[in-house]
Order: structure tokens, then C-alpha cells, then sequence
């Protein structure tokens, strides 16, 4: 039992560390890499504590160099599934009425092991699994990863402190109760940030977890539950399940006690997800949360005022930095005749410099490979489809090679059409798409930044006019959840920039602030009377 209010220790954001040659961390993480390549890794499903596998096994290989194996992981059966709900509901009990400053602790020894031991561990297998530069593993698999932990912590303290107002004779008391069930947390390939995130924060109020990471990041899915096994959560508070993710999916949804629903992924599987749950609405014991990060076309609109050479350095970092397979990725771009094809050539100069994608182990690259052959191949498609339309040019880029990685050049497209197809639809890859208007049209610009997609996850203007900067801001109230001014698009910061976006681009409940945790308590109001009243009449009775 807890006698005291208790002060969490401020949340920092982890320094990001710079890998410069010579530097002990990039001696570190390179030893690191080398010996997870060498080595093979069994990954087991953990449920309830306990490692299984199955008979039908799965090899794990590094997208730059797919002929390579450095694991393999093991597909779930029905039983597997079943397992993993009974283990989570099991545990629900104890882990619940564990007092929150415990779990607490659990969370904050794991970002104190992300930040220090595991360091090195988690950016290379992410470097291995992702094809991440180290610089892209570091913000991601490191520090994002422990701000996450420890931010959480301090937004619970500040959700758990907030109270009602109480009157004279009465005392009001809210308590945070973790949802009634099981939480199902589907992770992305892209961030592994994002995938510890998703079944830490409901876990962090109490709540237990069936945990399916995607098929391409469980390589370094499998460092997490290290770290989380190494920082005490108990048994069957997460459960790591890996495979087919229809079937999981079918056997999770179709318990009574599913009771929340935590995912980042396509905008196509959350709203089948979102529909499977309401088909079976009153199946459930209580109405499930549905929390959903979804997709983006994200934007980069820019005035004529804009500085040419900081608009073409946010569309190369926007665009490319990981291969533009962020659902932030800056992936359309509107660019005023009067500069336009200076900031082009400015972008065209830095790809030159940048050169052919390669291995991250090679730290000069800046791009590396997409995630796997279906990426590739419908990259590689989208490539020649632009050579042979009329309406469209590749003037940066346009080749790709899959013979050793699944490499696709940083491609640069400049449209006549707006609403040229990739303009308007995701690709989650290194390809840009460019479309130049007329200066004097900047308001008829901004409607058309706003009409385009059915997306509205993050964007950017670049303006050094302070009233064109207040235009979009008030023309694109709704294209964008994280809006960025003289910015790229990308690299949202837990507890300074939470995130997340509305309309197909999910439910906007912002990762990285408190208003994702609220998501996943269920309050109930104590209300308790000290002189209670003896007599029914009211004074109005006489």
C-alpha cells in the first residue's frame, strides 16, 4: 500500500548522441551490428512468461542485403492466440492492483536500460531489421523509445493528480481504473519506438496486453521484450505474439474481453478493424477504445518568400531520411514558379552528394533500402508508370535494383497535374512528387493543399511573410495534425510535439502526451459523505 504521494523524477528528452567517427558510441554500435549479422536469433513468442514456437518458421533478413539470414521467428496457431488472451487476463488482476508507482519504476528502469546497456543492442538490430542509418536508429530505437517511458510516467503522475472539487461535508475522489479486459496492441515495421509504445502506455495504467508486432520489425520487436523482461514487467502483463495477422486478429477480436484496440499501421486494416469491432459490438463486455495512427500524404507548401535552399534541405531530409517510410514523410510538395527551379536544383545538387543507397552499416549513406520485395516492387512500379505518363517527369532519381537490397533511388517527380495519382496517394517510399503554381495563386494553392487528400497527418509551409504564414494556418486548420512553419514535416518529439492526425489519418489521440494515456483509464468517482443525512424532508417542506 502507497503512504505517500510520490514525485516521479522529471522527464528529459535522451540526448541524441552524434556517432561521429572515433566516437565510443559508434565503435559500440558498429561491434554490435557485426555480431547480431553473424549471429542467428531463434524469436520465440513470449506468453504468459513462457517461449513458444510452432512448426511453421519464418526467416528474418536484412533488407539491404535480403539474401542474408540473421534470424528466424516462428507464425502463432489458434492455440497460440488463445493463449496469449487467457495469459493477459490472468495477470489483469494482480498487475491492476499493483499501486501505479510500481509499474511506474517497471517503465523507468526499461528507458534507463534503452538509454545505457541496451543502447548499442536495440539501434543495431533496428540498423539490421529496418535498414536504419544510425542516425535514424538512434532518434528512433533509443531516445524516442525512452522519451516515451519516461514522459508516459510523468503524464500518468499528472492524470492519477487530477481531481474534482469537493463541497463542504463531502469528499470527491477520482480513481483511474484500467479498462475492464485486454488491450490488442498492432505495431509498425517502421518505428521501434512506436512499436515498445504501444503495448508500454496501456500497460503503464494497468491494463494487460496482446502484443503483434509486424513480420518485419520482430527482429528488433525481440529486444524490446528483453528490455521489458530485464526491467520486471511480470508475466503475462505483455504477451509477444508473431504471424498471421488475420487469424490473431480474428481469435483476439472475437474474445468478450477485448476491451481496447492500440495501432499504427495502413489506413485500408484500421478501418477493417474499426468495422470487424462494430460488427461485434454487443459481443463485447464493454464498449472497446479504438485508438488508430494511420497513413499520411504529407505536405510541404511554400511561398514565394520562402528561402529556396531551406525548402529543397526539408524536402531531402523530409522525403528521404529512411527512405521516405514515415507516415510523416514529406510526400507532395508545392513550390512557386519564382523559385521553384532554383530550390529543384538545390535538391538535385544534395541527391547528387548523397549518392546510391547501400548498407547502414556504411555510415556515409543517407539512404538505405525499403523494408522488403512487396515495397520494392510497388516502388519500382509507381517508377515506371511516371516515365510513361505525359502529365508527369522524374527529374531527380528513377532507378532501382533489388539484386543484393531492395534499393530505390531517391526520386524527385514534377507534375503538371495537382491531382496527379502521387500526389494523392501514399506510397510509403523514396519517391517525392513536386507540382509548381503560379505565385499570385497562393490562396487558390492553399484550398488545393487542403482538397487533395483524404489524408491529414503532418505539413509544412515555408514562408518569410508572416501574414502567408497565418493564411495556412488558417486555410489548412485540418489538413494537418502536426503543422510545421519553416520546418520539414517529420520528427515529431515526445512531450514537445505529441502526435498524430485526423481524417483517414487516425483518431488524433497523440502519442507522446497524456491524451493518448487517458485513452486507455476508465474513471469512476467516489463521492463519500461524512455526516450523512437521517430525515428525507428537504427545508422547501416546512
Amino acid at each position: 500500500m502507497s503512504n505517500a504521494l510520490f514525485e516521479v523524477p522529471q522527464a528529459v528528452n535522451e540526448p541524441v548522441l552524434s556517432y561521429a567517427l572515433g566516437s565510443t558510441e559508434r565503435e559500440n554500435v558498429l561491434a554490435s551490428y557485426k555480431t547480431q549479422y553473424k549471429e542467428v536469433a531463434d524469436v520465440q513468442m513470449i506468453i504468459g512468461g513462457q517461449r513458444y514456437s510452432s512448426g511453421s518458421k519464418k526467416i528474418l533478413s536484412p533488407p539491404h542485403q535480403h539474401k542474408h539470414i540473421i534470424g528466424h521467428y516462428y507464425e502463432a496457431t489458434k492455440e497460440h492466440a488463445q493463449l496469449a488472451i487467457k495469459a493477459a487476463l490472468e495477470a489483469k488482476a494482480q498487475w491492476a492492483s499493483l499501486p501505479w508507482e510500481q509499474r511506474a519504476a517497471i517503465f523507468l528502469k526499461a528507458a534507463d536500460l534503452i538509454a545505457g546497456p541496451y543502447r548499442a543492442r536495440i539501434n543495431a538490430a533496428t540498423m539490421l531489421a529496418q535498414s536504419k542509418t544510425i542516425h535514424q536508429a538512434e532518434i528512433d530505437a533509443a531516445c524516442e523509445f525512452a522519451d516515451f517511458l519516461r514522459f508516459n510516467v510523468e503524464f500518468a503522475t499528472r492524470i492519477y493528480s487530477d481531481q474534482p472539487e469537493s463541497s463542504e461535508g463531502l469528499w470527491n475522489r477520482l480513481e483511474y481504473r484500467p479498462l475492464e479486459g485486454f488491450i490488442y496492441a498492432i505495431t509498425p515495421f517502421n518505428f521501434t519506438a512506436i512499436a515498445g509504445n504501444l503495448p508500454a502506455a496501456p500497460a503503464l495504467m494497468g491494463n494487460t496486453v496482446v502484443w503483434k508486432p509486424s513480420d518485419a520489425q520482430v527482429y528488433s520487436a525481440r529486444v524490446i521484450m528483453e528490455i521489458f523482461e530485464e526491467a520486471g514487467v511480470p508475466d503475462g502483463v505483455i504477451n509477444f505474439i508473431t504471424g498471421d495477422p488475420q487469424m490473431i486478429t480474428q481469435e483476439v477480436l472475437d474474445s468478450p474481453d477485448f476491451a481496447g484496440l492500440h495501432f499504427t499501421g495502413s489506413t485500408f486494416i484500421f478501418q477493417s478493424l474499426w468495422k470487424q469491432i462494430g460488427e461485434r459490438i454487443s459481443h463485447y463486455k464493454t464498449y472497446p477504445r479504438i485508438v488508430g495512427e494511420t497513413g499520411g500524404k504529407d505536405f510541404i507548401v511554400a511561398h514565394s518568400s520562402a528561402h529556396p535552399k531551406e525548402v529543397a534541405t526539408a524536402i531531402v531530409r523530409g522525403a528521404f531520411e529512411f527512405q521516405g517510410q514515415k507516415c510523416s514523410a514529406a510526400s507532395r510538395v508545392y513550390l512557386p514558379e519564382s523559385s521553384a527551379q532554383k530550390i529543384l536544383d538545390f535538391v538535385k545538387e544534395d541527391l547528387k552528394h548523397i549518392g546510391k543507397p547501400g548498407s547502414p552499416e556504411d555510415m556515409s549513406k543517407f539512404v538505405t533500402a525499403v523494408i522488403h520485395e512487396g515495397a520494392f516492387d510497388k516502388l519500382a512500379a509507381v517508377i515506371e508508370r511516371v516515365k510513361t505518363d505525359n502529365d508527369a517527369t522524374i527529374v531527380a532519381g528513377g532507378n532501382y535494383d533489388k539484386s543484393e537490397g531492395y534499393f530505390i533511388e531517391p526520386t524527385v517527380v514534377v507534375t503538371t497535374n495537382p491531382n496527379y495519382y502521387t500526389m494523392e496517394t501514399e506510397l510509403f517510399g523514396p519517391i517525392v512528387s513536386v507540382y509548381i503554381y503560379p505565385d499570385q495563386a497562393w490562396e487558390e494553392t492553399l484550398k488545393l493543399v487542403d482538397q487533395t487528400s483524404i489524408y491529414a497527418l503532418t505539413g509544412a509551409v515555408f514562408s518569410k511573410d508572416r501574414y502567408a504564414v497565418n493564411q495556412a494556418l488558417e486555410q489548412l486548420k485540418n489538413a494537418a495534425g502536426n503543422f510545421y512553419i519553416n520546418d520539414k514535416p517529420t520528427g515529431a518529439v515526445v512531450g514537445q510535439q505529441p502526435f498524430g492526425g485526423a481524417r483517414a489519418s487516425g483518431t488524433n489521440d497523440k502519442a507522446g502526451s497524456a491524451m493518448n494515456l487517458t485513452r486507455w483509464v476508465s474513471p469512476r468517482l467516489i463521492k463519500e459523505t461524512f455526516v450523512t443525512p437521517k430525515d428525507y424532508r428537504y427545508p422547501f417542506l416546512g
